[in-house]
This record gives structure tokens, C-alpha cells and sequence, in this order.
């Protein structure tokens, strides 16, 4: 089963969405909107960027901080590349 995203009151005119997994996790919460429909915009946009979004990897890698500016990296995985590259 897809994840669910889901739309609820946070006070008087105040709306956010959270996008929950099949096993109930909740994997992201948004910030408050003043109206339901730009709560159901916002799902909108996530849902056009995750889909063709970039991973950029702003972790640290060792004890000194990198030099460089960060990568921009392919949302498909390692694994997944082999699986169809060969």
C-alpha cells in the first residue's frame, strides 16, 4: 500500500497535511496553511518534486569539514542502477 497524505485542523483557519506510511509512520509534516485548498496545493507540490527530486548530501564526512560545495546526487538508487544497467 502507497503512503497516505492527510489533511487536519491545527486551530481556527489553520490546515497542515502529513504524509504517512503504509505501517503508520509519519514521514513528513507540513507548516500551517490558511486554507484547505492551499493545504491540498502544498500536497500538490510535494508529490511534482518528490518525484523528480535530487538527493544532496549536506552530511558530514569525517572529522574536517569538506572544502567542496555539496553534490547534487540521483534519487535512484545504487542497487537500482545495476538492476537497469544490465
Amino acid at each position: 500500500m502507497a503512503g497516505v497524505f492527510e489533511i487536519a485542523e491545527a486551530g481556527e483557519e489553520a490546515y497542515f497535511f502529513k504524509l504517512t506510511a503504509a505501517d503508520g509512520t509519519v514521514l513528513a509534516v507540513s507548516p500551517l496553511f490558511s486554507t484547505i485548498k492551499g493545504a491540498a496545493a502544498g500536497i500538490h507540490a510535494v508529490r511534482e518534486n518528490a518525484a523528480t527530486g535530487l538527493v544532496v548530501d549536506h552530511s558530514r564526512r569525517g572529522s574536517r569539514p569538506s572544502t567542496s560545495a555539496p553534490t547534487a546526487r540521483p534519487h535512484i538508487p545504487r542497487a537500482a542502477k545495476q538492476l537497469t544497467s544490465g
